[in-house]
C-alpha cells in the first residue's frame, strides 16, 4: 500500500507493535476527551483563501529562538523510541536533521544526549523533566548542553503522571532489553513491573510535585540555554512565564494524556497568542496530523509546531525513512495550502485566512 497521509501510519504501526508499546504510545487519559478533541477541533477551522496571487515561489523557512529551520514543523518529544524501532532517537535524530528541522528529545529517551549527538549534525533541544534530586537534573543539563542541545523544553504538566488506562490494565513497563538512556549512570534508567502503569510508579517516585515558576528561575541559573515551557493553555499562565523569563512557550496537552476534558490546543492557542503580546514565540503541539493543521496553527498566531505521534508510529513502520516520509509530507501538504490560500510566506499567513467557531458566533466586520 502506499502511504498517501501521515495518518496510515498508525494502523501499519498498530499491527507491527506489541500491544502494551503501541497502547502506550497511541492512548490519552481517561475518557481520551481531549484526545479526540485534539484532531476534531482543527476540523472545525475553515479556510478564507485569497485568490489571483502569484504563488510561483513560496518560502517556507523560518527562526526559530534564532537558529534558521526549513518550515515551522518541528518533532515533538516522545518517549522510549526504541519501543518502536531498534534505531529509536538515532533515525529520528537523522530524519529531523536531513529535513532541516528541530528534534526535541524526551528526558525519557532511550539513546542518551550523546549518542543522539553522535549521529552528526542538527538543531536539537532537550525536553526536561524535574526529578526530585536537583543534581540529577543540573547534571543532566550540563549535558545536553555539552552534546550541543539548543534549549530546554520543560515540561510544566505533570507533576503527576494523567490515568491513562490503557497502561493500568497492560500492567505498561519499559521492556527489560531497554533502558531511559540518560539515566543510567544515576541508578533510574530501570523502571519497575507493577500491579498498576509502572512508569505512573516510576514518575510518583522520582518527578518533583513541587515544581513551580522559581524552578523557572532555577533552571536559568544554571544554563546558557533558552527555556521553552511546555504545557501552557491560559493567558494567565503565559503572562507569568514571561514574568518568570521564558525565551518560548509550547502550547500543548502532553498529547491528551495528562488532564482529560481541557481544550484541544489549536482551541487554547488563541488566547496564549493574545497574553504573550508578541513578547515570546508561541508554538503548539498536539493533533497536527495535516499541512492544513501547520497552515491553521500559523493563522492564530503559532510560531511553529511540534509533531508527536506521527513520529513514532512512522518510525515503527519503516524506520528513518518512516519519519522521513512523514515530514516531508507535512511540508508537501503545508506548501500547496500555502499557495492555495495565497500565501508565498510565513509572514503572509494572516488571522483573516481562516475562520473559527467563535468568529461563527459573532458578526465579524472584516471590511
Amino acid at each position: 500500500m502506499e502511504i498517501t497521509n501521515v495518518t496510515e501510519y498508525q494502523p501499519i504501526a498498530k499491527q507491527k507493535l506489541p500491544k502494551m508499546v503501541y497502547d502506550y504510545y497511541a492512548s490519552g487519559a481517561e475518557d481520551e476527551w481531549t484526545l479526540k478533541e485534539n484532531r476534531e477541533a482543527f476540523s472545525r477551522i475553515l479556510f478564507r483563501p485569497r485568490i489571483l496571487i502569484d504563488v510561483s515561489r513560496i518560502d517556507m523557512t523560518t527562526t526559530v529562538l534564532g537558529f534558521k529551520i526549513s518550515m515551522p514543523i518541528m518533532i515533538a518529544p516522545t518517549a522510549m523510541q526504541k519501543m518502536a524501532h531498534p534505531e529509536g532517537e538515532y533515525a529520528t535524530a537523522r530524519a529531523a536533521s536531513a529535513a532541516g528541522t528541530i528534534m526535541t528529545l524526551s528526558s525519557w529517551a532511550t539513546s542518551s544526549v550523546e549518542e543522539v549527538a553522535s549521529t552528526g549534525p542538527g538543531i536539537r533541544f532537550f525536553q526536561l523533566y524535574v526529578y526530585k534530586d536537583r543534581n540529577v537534573v543540573a547534571q543532566l543539563v550540563r549535558r545536553a548542553e555539552r552534546a550541543g542541545f539548543k534549549a530546554i523544553a520543560l515540561t510544566v504538566d505533570t507533576p503527576r503522571l494523567g490515568r491513562r488506562e490503557a497502561d493500568i490494565k497492560n500492567r505498561f513497563t519499559l521492556p527489560p532489553f531497554l533502558t531511559l538512556k540518560n539515566f543510567e549512570g544515576l541508578d533510574l534508567g530501570k523502571m519497575d513491573k507493577t500491579s498498576d502503569s509502572g512508569l505512573a510508579s516510576y514518575v510518583a517516585g522520582q518527578i518533583d510535585r513541587s515544581l513551580s515558576w522559581k524552578d523557572v528561575k532555577w533552571l536559568q541559573t544554571i544554563t546558557t540555554m533558552p527555556i521553552l515551557v511546555k504545557g501552557v493553555l491560559t493567558a494567565e499562565d503565559t503572562r507569568l512565564a514571561i514574568q518568570n523569563g521564558a525565551a518560548g512557550i509550547i502550547v500543548s496537552n502532553h498529547g491528551a494524556r495528562q488532564l482529560d476534558y481541557v481544550p484541544a490546543t489549536i482551541t487554547a492557542l488563541e488566547e496564549v497568542v493574545k497574553a504573550a503580546q508578541g513578547r515570546i514565540p508561541v508554538f503548539l503541539d498536539g493533533g497536527v496530523r495535516r499541512g492544513t493543521d501547520v497552515f491553521k496553527a500559523l493563522a492564530l498566531g503559532a510560531s511553529g509546531v511540534f509533531i508527536g505521534r506521527p513520529v513514532v508510529f512512522s518510525l515503527a513502520a519503516e524506520g528513518e525513512a518512516g519519519v522521513r516520509k512523514v515530514l516531508q509530507m507535512l511540508r508537501d501538504e503545508f506548501e500547496l495550502t500555502m499557495a492555495l490560500s495565497g500565501c508565498t510566506s510565513l509572514k503572509e499567513i494572516t488571522r483573516s485566512h481562516i475562520v473559527t467557531d467563535a468568529d461563527r458566533h459573532r458578526p465579524v466586520s472584516r471590511l
